[in-house]
């Protein structure tokens, strides 16, 4: 039920703008003169035909019907959805409502909703029809429609679209729409040139194959989508680069919601004759999505923290991030350390919400400097007073792909100079990864180790104490750690193993 009441928020807009509620004679607050100009720039874009909004919000009548809900709504800033904390980092993408605007919903749904001067209405912009960027050059679609059923557990599932180019190819915008967005959760795309996936395919009866990390080595990472992420074109002229013969392997994660269902998900592309004007690639801190970061939340919890750091090794730019965790998240924060001590915010989300996940693009690049620190802190509230908490009463919680496990992370998106530079990026973060497999089995953390059973080789197939031996080997001192000098060979032979190779890509190769 929606309260006819305004929001202490809203309210609070018209105490500090008290001239919204306008003296007698004074013209009152009114659809077309205030109220439209913000609806159509921050709301329609989803509330149309066709689109994610339950509703649609492009004419007097429907925003009318709901003038006091979205004075609720706008007022504790639920919508328009956007969750980086106002005030603290620039983006070129906010959609978030200056105090102003809504004070001015607030004063309208108070004085009846008006309408107003129709000389005075804007018109409505000019959306694309169907894909929110406009016509696509190529949709790719899943070639069967896959059943997900009412229960059980999440599912992962590669599935194989054949792109069909003759010609090496570059991206500008990538555009994923969901058969069914109520079970499919996030995505992850990849590029197959080798016709292995179509191989797996074909020896699978369903459509589709099984594949969590599963065969990930073998294909080249592009990019993915969570709930919530709005597509765009790439910025600063670069591109994905996408060659002759690749097949798109499109790894989907559902999560059944009690309702058999089918889904039979497109991706959409638009093509750019220019290549990518500079590398560019991702950093993310800590590594797939947290993976051995250690993340174990005790039942009851309220503000369970995790804290990362990594240390950025070649010049660059970055221009934009994003914050992935599940439904226990709360905070979700990076701030960009310089090698002078000066440090400057990147995110800062103080509520985060599992249903809402985005790119948040910066105004102008931030150039990072080699030896910058990035430091990420993600604060999991696993309570009884978290209103998503999946589970009642709370238990404990480690990390897992499934959405009532967790994860997090926290990525950059960076452009370089050179592909050299690129690289060794990518080097320093899988020798990161490397560090956190070693402090994991230094820890003898069973519920880590058996997640990553099968990863690490022969000893990996055996038990946890079987993988810590050689570690332990290198203890010289004793002391039950690996001081810096001892981990050199440690982080050599992971490396050069198979454990980094199965993961798959770090960054956009």
């Amino acid at each position: 039920m929606i309260s006819h009441r305004l929001s202490a928020a809203a309210l609070a807009s018209i105490v500090l703008f008290p001239s919204l509620l306008r003296a007698e004679g004074a013209a009152p607050v009114t659809y077309n003169k205030d109220i439209a100009p913000i609806v159509y720039q921050n709301c329609a874009g989803c509330h149309r035909a066709g689109q994610i909004g339950p509703f649609a919000l492009t004419d007097y009548a429907s925003v009318k019907r709901r003038a006091k809900q979205m004075a609720e709504v706008t007022g504790d800033r639920t919508m328009p959805p956007w969750h980086a904390d106002p005030g603290v980092v620039a983006y070129s993408n906010d959609r978030s409502l200056r105090p102003e605007q809504i004070a001015l919903f607030a004063a309208w749904a108070e004085a009846g909703a008006p309408e107003g001067d129709p000389a005075t209405a804007p018109a409505l912009p000019a959306f694309p029809d169907g894909w929110q960027l406009g016509k696509p050059d190529q949709v790719a679609t899943m070639a069967e429609a896959y059943t997900v059923p009412a229960e059980g557990k999440d599912i992962y599932r590669k599935f194989v679209m054949p792109m069909n180019l003759d010609r090496d190819t570059w991206v500008k915008a990538v555009e994923f729409r969901p058969g069914d967005p109520k079970v499919v959760h996030h995505i992850l795309y990849y590029l197959d040139t080798s016709g292995k996936a179509r191989e797996m395919d074909a020896k699978d009866p369903e459509p589709g194959f099984r594949g969590m990390s599963q065969s990930n080595g073998d294909f080249r990472y592009l990019g993915g989508w969570d709930v919530g992420t709005q597509p765009s074109e790439l910025p600063f002229g670069l591109r994905w680069f996408i060659p002759k013969g690749s097949d798109l392997v499109v790894q989907i994660h559902y999560h059944p919601n009690g309702k058999e269902t089918k889904d039979q998900s497109s991706v959409a592309f638009h093509y750019s004759d220019q290549p990518t004007a500079r590398p560019w690639s991702i950093i993310p801190v800590p590594p797939h999505f947290g993976m051995l970061q250690g993340i174990d939340i005790p039942a009851g919890a309220k503000e369970h923290i995790e804290k990362a750091s990594f240390v950025v090794p070649q010049d660059c730019e970055a221009f934009s991030v994003n914050a992935h965790a599940h439904y226990l998240g709360k905070r979700m924060e990076m701030t960009a350390t310089f090698p002078d001590g000066t440090t400057k915010w990147m995110l800062k989300t103080s509520q985060w919400d599992f249903k809402w996940q985005e790119d948040y693009a910066f105004v102008e690049p931030i150039k990072l400097p080699k030896g910058t620190r990035l430091d990420v802190l993600m604060s999991y509230d696993n309570s009884a007073d978290n209103p998503a908490n999946p589970t009642t009463p709370p238990k404990r919680v480690v990390w897992g792909p499934s959405t009532t496990d967790e994860m997090g992370v926290i990525t950059l998106a960076v452009m370089f100079d050179t592909k050299e530079q690129k690289e060794a990026t990518h080097q320093a973060l899988r020798v990161f990864l490397a560090n956190q497999l070693i402090d994991r089995l230094l820890e003898g953390e069973d519920s880590t180790f058996g997640m990553l059973r099968g990863q690490l080789g022969g000893a990996g197939d055996k038990s946890m104490e079987a993988a810590r031996r050689p570690l332990l080997a290198l203890d010289f001192n004793g002391d039950a750690k690996l001081s810096e000098a001892e981990r050199l060979p440690a982080i050599a032979f992971i490396l050069k193993g198979p454990f980094i190779r199965n993961l798959g890509a770090i960054g956009f190769d």
